[in-house]
């Protein structure tokens, strides 16, 4: 018997209508949909007759989940991959599902559809022939100070956020970028309050302000690209991450400089910042 197919599909971020008829053909004829949430996605498979048996793959129980659902498919019966919202695998459960089906030489076939990330860059405006998607920010000050040093790129960079961290994230970009630094915020897309603003970071503050309803809802931040830096500064700077982990500051600037080349100083300033 040939194995079965695991279906990676793409369901709506908010409106329903979203939902292609592919993924909805799709969803229909598999054996099994594993779904992040059950209770989540009923209203998506009831708003299109969707009768079929569903169980639920989230971040907790994806890896003790993920071998009966390979055996299943090894047997020959086809599964459908969802989350909540949007792309599976986009800072959604999936990807060790899908990493296991292709260790089993269980094929893999996507069915794309609704992005958050693709859906606001695509109305940021910002010219570029690439960005990185980067997903949510660290929770804690010292963690998210690191990973927004390593966001001063020359491309477009685009986060998500929950609405109880906006306020902090937007201060955070606005002290590390500077105010001038353009950004989109993309509130509830494709939902009946969604709201795209694109302002500088110096505005962003007030924008959040003047309403309350916009500390509501999820979020999706597209970050204008940076002047970037030089190649040998990012090396510079990946030496003294590495180096931080085991010596004080002012002896991984040395070493990291002895190392790359760089201004000792310069290093020192940034080893300082990484310490706090």
């Amino acid at each position: 018997m040939s194995a079965g197919t695991l279906y990676v599909v793409a369901t709506p971020i908010g409106n329903l209508a979203d939902a292609s008829p592919r993924s909805i053909e799709v969803l229909k004829g598999v054996a099994l949909i594993a779904c992040e949430d059950t209770r989540a996605s009923a209203t998506l498979l009831a708003r299109f007759g969707i009768r079929v048996r569903t169980v639920a793959l989230h971040e907790h129980n994806e890896r003790a989940a993920a071998p009966g659902l390979i055996e299943l498919l090894r047997k020959g019966s086809d599964v459908a991959l969802i989350t909540d919202a949007g792309t599976p695998g986009l800072s959604d459960p999936g990807a060790h599902l899908v990493a296991e089906a292709h260790r089993a030489g269980v094929r893999v076939s996507p069915v794309p559809g609704p992005s958050a990330a693709a859906a606001a860059f695509s109305a940021a405006g910002f010219p570029a022939s690439r960005f990185l998607f980067a997903g949510f920010l660290p929770a804690s000050g010292s963690a998210r100070r690191k990973a927004l040093a390593e966001l001063d790129l020359p491309w477009p960079v685009v986060l998500y956020e929950a609405p109880h961290r906006i306020g902090r994230t937007l201060g955070a970009l606005a002290e590390r970028f500077g105010p001038q630094r353009e950004i989109v915020v993309a509130r509830e897309l494709s939902k009946k309050f969604e709201e795209v603003a694109r302002l500088r970071l110096g505005e962003a503050g007030a924008w959040l302000a003047a309403d309350p309803h916009r500390g509501q809802g999820e979020f999706v931040i597209v970050v204008a690209a940076g002047a970037g830096k030089r190649a040998a500064t990012l090396e510079a700077e990946r030496v003294l991450d590495a180096l931080l982990g085991t010596l004080p500051p002012s002896d991984a600037a040395k070493v990291a400089a002895r190392i790359t080349g760089e201004p000792k100083a310069a290093l020192y300033r940034k080893a300082l910042d990484r310490s706090k």
